[in-house]
């Protein structure tokens, strides 16, 4: 969901797109209303048949070269698939034809796109009538109405110790996530870019074998944009065009990244290692990736103008896979929650499901809703969802007063001379002695026009300027105002907050110049006040005859280390689910696990110039989000595949959460923000419905000892087991629920975690470990959640390489309470591994009467 540039637009401004919801093309009346649906029928997809024998039987022949360019149109070779795979995608293409013309026969309709990968479907442009002519067909399974979508470094390597961890674990940076594609869809990419260039290393560097995407070649993306690195890049819009909202100037009917957003994720999780951050003429160290070794394929989905919708996001999901990504990366999250029997039921999740089953790790940002319990929109168990946390680099910036006072700012920028204290002028009372006036031009005091200004006043001296709602709007702009303060010979420029902007929070910006943003309305009311008590006003004229207040800016450009850190970030979403209620539905842990998302600097593409205008030109961007944590996982995701090739999904997503860090640097409990204004101020504990797990360990993670497996037939069996599921699973997987164990509810999946939503009196609950290293020995040990008894069985045990061992869980509840309340089992071998599982339980019902 994840950088704090656009918001809800309550002024507080966090990582994700703005996307508003668009009119659809109106007819003359209701009945002619056309949209975008999504249909899928009742066979099932090429992956449901062939997902899961992804071998590789033979080397792949290169296609010859173009001058100067490797081609990478490889097709894959597994057991008669690629054989029957594109001659099977063209039949079911002609098959969703034949329908369309045998049910509307003869209306106008437009397909949009033929889904045969992930789901068999198909994206329509049609009227409610003729969708519901559709949904009455015998063929069709389902019909959903198309929806929105949202978006949801140089020190977070350091900060999760991949340097001497993972990285130097497996042969350091040079080969860290080497064979493994990482998808993402996302905003696309900035192809120049050297965070995503192949020729860095002297290393051989192939394109990974199972991988057979292609490379778009458009105006904006020519030939040559691909190469070792970059090893596919598509587009998908259909959806957004036939709405009549897509802008072709700004959001580039190609994989070029006209926003920026998708730039910074790939780069987060598989950028170039040692890449300069030089933004504003300044230098901010060196960028890596996670796994700065892996491949990248984009699949653009999302655009700046308008965010993006699911028909697409499906389209650009259902290729990923064909393709063979190894990852996808989500950085987006749904605009509201999907309607209908449970969340987990919507097109996109239902897809992902099937990448799942086609041996695909998906990560996806938890959003940046929070702080608020309840906050998140997805719950999907086959999904893994990143929260997003602090690290423990922090810009500060500040300004020292005449009257010995100095106050916190933000603003990546020298500072003024330390040894000169320099007068503020108001940007009000430097008007030039044309007929400007206040009353003229109420926005003169944002500093966007430097004709408006007296230069001989303002001249050596500090411009004080109003940040009021029109920059987070962007009417107004800190470049601009920046721009005024240099042509007047300012000797820096002061950002005090407008009193009507209320819980703002903004990243640090870079400017050039000296300069400073007064990010807290409190502190820009002490500045004011003593700028105002300062001031020599003729008694008669009523003119300023003397400016006394005096200043110096400390400059903000030095980093800052500390240990409070890492932190649940304010904007990160949170569990637990509470629309998937009834039963058990809601028994699924949510977020997954924490990562760094706050202030991660990462590519930026150059032609972004109105996403983030102070960003305008610049190579690198300082972004914070959910959508900024989840390529972190997304990366790290990328070293345990390399290493354990083998490993399923849910084995990777277990490696990641069993071995993640609860404790901050200091070794205190991590802290969880829990509001938007003075976030610092209101914080406690976290809970897993704000960490998840906790906080990643990556290298850990490489070394995770024991894993909790599961896969695509359990995570059938849980959604069969939801009240009233039994038809839309058909619907959207064409499988019967009487094939699979219809009464495996959200507790029984083999998650690393436990979460019961309503405990009434007892229950047990089973957990299979599989063995991933050498032969260990256990001890069993656990905390029990306030107001619940809780026993596991056995407690000790010895398991060899290979081998798995049943865990038995007894909980009965002590109380009746409908408080959530939590604890942990941990698992400790002899060898070193420890393993820690969350325990939540919110509603208990005791036997006794008990009550709090």
């Amino acid at each position: 969901m994840g950088n704090i540039y656009l918001v809800h637009l309550t002024v507080v401004v966090v990582v994700f797109l703005g996307v508003f919801l668009p009119c659809l093309c109106q007819g003359d009346s209701d009945d002619d209303t056309t949209a975008v649906y999504v249909v899928t029928l009742r066979h099932a997809p090429v992956s449901h048949y062939y997902g899961e024998l992804r071998r590789e039987v033979s080397s792949f022949k290169d296609a010859a070269p173009a001058p100067g360019r490797t081609q990478f149109n490889k097709p894959r070779r597994y057991d008669n698939i690629t054989k029957t795979d594109k001659r099977y995608g063209s039949y079911i293409s002609q098959v969703h034809d034949s329908l369309l013309k045998k049910v509307l026969n003869g209306e106008k309709y437009l397909k949009l796109y033929s889904y045969h990968y992930l789901i068999n479907g198909f994206a329509v442009l049609v009227t409610q009538k003729q969708a519901e002519k559709l949904s009455r067909s015998s063929e069709v399974s389902n019909v959903v109405l198309d929806f929105s979508v949202r978006t949801a470094t140089t020190h977070t390597p350091q900060f999760l110790g991949l340097p001497q961890g993972a990285w130097f674990q497996e042969g350091g940076f040079e080969t860290a996530g080497e064979g493994v594609v990482i998808g993402f869809v996302d905003t696309g990419i900035d192809p120049t870019h050297p965070s995503f260039g192949d020729s860095k290393s002297n290393h051989p560097y192939p394109v990974p074998g199972h991988f057979s995407g292609i490379c778009e070649v458009t105006r904006d993306f020519p030939s040559g944009s691909c190469n070792r690195k970059l090893v596919g890049a598509r587009h998908f819009a259909a959806s957004a065009i036939t709405r009549g909202i897509f802008n072709s100037t700004q959001d580039y009917a190609s994989p070029f990244d006209g926003d920026g957003h998708g730039t910074h994720t790939a780069a987060v999780a598989a950028g170039n290692h040692g890449i300069p951050v030089i933004v504003a003429g300044h230098h901010f160290g060196n960028a890596s990736g996670m796994a700065p070794r892996s491949h990248i394929a984009v699949y653009k989905a999302l655009y700046k103008s308008f965010g993006g919708f699911a028909a697409d996001v499906v389209a650009a999901i259902d290729q990923a896979a064909q393709d063979g990504v190894d990852i996808i990366s989500l950085s987006i999250t749904p605009n509201r929650r999907p309607p209908g029997v449970a969340t987990f039921f919507n097109p996109i999740d239902m897809a992902l499901l099937s990448a799942v089953k086609a041996g695909i790790f998906v990560v996806q940002a938890a959003g940046n809703t929070g702080p608020s319990p309840t906050s998140m929109f997805s719950f999907s168990p086959w999904i893994f969802t990143v929260g997003a946390a602090s690290h423990d680099r922090v810009y500060s910036n500040s300004i020292f007063l005449g009257n010995n006072v100095t106050i916190p700012g933000v603003g990546l920028a020298p500072g003024t001379d330390e040894r000169k204290l320099y007068k503020l002028i108001h940007a009000h009372h430097a008007l030039s002695n044309n007929d400007t006036t206040v009353a003229d031009d109420m926005y003169v005091g944002e500093c966007q026009d430097a004709n408006k200004f007296n230069k001989d006043l303002i001249k050596g001296n500090l411009l004080m300027c109003s940040y009021s709602i029109r920059f987070v709007l962007g009417l107004s702009t800190i470049k601009r105002a920046s721009e005024t303060a240099k042509n007047l010979s300012a000797a820096g420029v002061v950002f005090y907050m407008d009193p009507y902007v209320i819980g703002f929070q903004l990243n640090p910006v870079a400017m050039k110049m000296p300069s400073i943003i007064i990010a807290s309305t409190n502190d820009s009311k002490i500045l004011m006040q003593y700028y105002n008590s300062s001031l020599e006003i003729d008694a008669v004229s009523k003119k300023i005859v003397k400016f006394g207040a005096v200043a110096s800016i400390c400059g903000g450009l030095k980093a800052n280390y500390g240990s409070a850190a890492p932190k649940v970030m304010y904007y990160s979403a949170r569990g637990p689910d509470p629309q998937d209620s009834l039963p058990h539905e809601a028994d699924i842990l949510k977020p997954n696990l924490l990562a760094p998302g706050s202030f991660i600097w990462a590519a930026w593409s150059s032609v972004a110039a109105d996403s983030v205008e102070f960003l305008a030109g610049e190579n690198f961007a300082l972004m914070s989000g959910t959508s900024m944590a989840a390529p972190h996982v997304a990366g790290l995701a990328a070293l345990i595949k390399q290493k354990f090739p083998s490993f399923s999904p849910a084995a990777i997503g277990s490696a990641l959460s069993t071995t993640a860090s609860l404790y901050d640097k200091s070794g205190g409990p991590i802290m969880a923000q829990r509001s938007y204004a003075s976030p610092e101020l209101n914080e406690s504990p976290a809970t897993p419905f704000d960490m998840g797990s906790g906080f990643v360990n990556a290298s850990g993670a490489l070394n995770p000892g024991l894993i909790f497996d599961s896969g695509y037939d359990d995570y059938m069996s849980f959604l069969c087991g939801i009240n009233g599921s039994y038809p839309v699973v058909l619907n959207y997987t064409g499988q019967n629920c009487g094939l699979y164990n219809s009464s495996v509810y959200g507790p029984d999946l083999n998650l690393p975690s436990i979460t019961i939503s309503k405990l009434n009196q007892s229950r047990i609950v089973q957990r299979t470990v599989q063995n991933t290293a050498q032969n260990e020995s256990y001890s069993v040990g656990w905390t029990a959640p306030y107001g619940v008894s809780l026993k596991v069985f056995p407690t000790h045990f010895s398991i060899g390489s290979g081998e798995k061992q049943i865990l038995s869980v007894l909980l009965n509840a002590t109380v009746n309470s409908s408080l959530s309340s939590f604890g942990r089992i941990g698992l400790f071998g002899n060898q070193g591994h420890v393993l820690n599982i969350p325990i939540s339980i919110m509603v208990k019902i005791s036997s006794n009467t008990t009550t709090s």
